[in-house]
């Protein structure tokens, strides 16, 4: 699974890039935009493909989910631990964490939790230098959740990270810090087997 996550901020053709993503094959696109308002959410989630909003999960602004079958909701770390997610039954939930121990201790209302950093970070410079992560995975014992590297990933060693037996993974700076995004992507996909 690949999954990419939306910069906070708006990008210029970003929902164009978002539709060619789909159609190379991407699984998920993750919009995170904490800053822009319900009418610019709106307008956002309108230029996007309908035929892609069940792939589409929303950080934010979740009361417009019904407006464009969307049933995919993400819960920062912070959100999960104050119960924000308990409201979303029968809703395919995802959340955060940042250690494998609280990873293992996830219970199966989440579909998918994103582990981080698993590499140093592209998008926010020195974070995740000294990540222990991608070798801590391998003390996973929760099955329930698949598990999701995020984190400086990118098409050179993405192949580690499904070698460590993680199910999916995020890429956000590879695919919005790059100029050739689409084959950034292509180069990603082809170097990882489903």
């Amino acid at each position: 699974m690949i999954i990419v996550i939306s910069p906070e901020e708006l990008v210029q053709n970003e929902t164009e890039i978002i539709n060619q993503l789909f159609q190379e094959g991407l699984d998920l696109i993750h919009i995170r935009k904490p800053f822009i308002s319900q009418n610019e959410m709106k307008n956002f989630i309108q230029k996007i493909d309908s035929k892609f909003h069940s792939q589409v999960v929303l950080h934010s602004h979740h009361d417009l989910a019904e407006n464009f079958n969307i049933s995919r909701f993400h819960f920062r770390e912070i959100d999960r631990k104050n119960g924000l997610s308990q409201s979303f039954t029968n809703k395919t939930i995802s959340t955060s964490i940042h250690d494998i121990e609280t990873f293992n201790q996830l219970n199966e209302e989440w579909e998918y939790a994103f582990i981080s950093p698993v590499f140093p970070s592209i998008s926010k410079k020195g974070y995740g230098e000294n990540s222990n992560i991608l070798n801590d995975i391998k003390k996973r014992d929760n099955q329930n959740v698949k598990l999701v590297a995020l984190g400086g990933i990118d098409e050179n060693n993405i192949h580690q990270v499904f070698d460590n037996k993680a199910e999916g993974v995020a890429l956000l700076g590879a695919i919005w810090e790059s100029d050739k995004v689409l084959n950034v992507f292509r180069k990603c996909r082809q170097n990882i087997i489903y």
